[in-house]
């Protein structure tokens, strides 16, 4: 089904402003925490698990409180971990050939939405 000229203006302007929006460009240009620090803390809560179960058999409530606290402290460290913006520069990346950077999602929608728009699915 076609959209009307109004919803074509309407989503047009939405492109625009999508664009111009600073705080979501920089959202989007945010790359994803490294996998290692979330294995690492999937192994703390483990550890963190562990010893809480260790406390539990022992009855000593001190030592479940503190396997308590391990297991909140890896997955607090994993959730608020900073995320490395894709404008740093890595160390040693200038020598070596740059690979194709990926697209971010409102790039890869916007061509989306001109393929259909060419194919005249809109």
């Amino acid at each position: 089904m076609p959209l009307s000229e109004y919803e074509q203006r309407v989503l047009e302007q939405m492109e625009r402003d999508l664009g111009s929006d600073a705080k979501l460009g920089s959202a989007m240009a945010r790359a994803s925490r490294p996998r290692t620090r979330y294995l690492v803390a999937a192994l703390g809560v483990l550890v963190g698990l562990g010893i809480v179960i260790t406390g539990a058999v022992t009855q000593m409530m001190i030592v479940g409180v503190a396997g308590f606290a391990v297991m909140l402290a890896a997955a607090i460290w994993a959730i608020l971990a900073p995320r490395p913006t894709k404008a740093a520069a890595k160390p040693g990346a200038s020598s070596a050939p740059r690979k194709p950077e990926k697209k971010g999602l409102v790039e890869r929608m916007e061509e989306r939405f001109q393929r259909r728009r060419e194919r005249g699915d809109l």
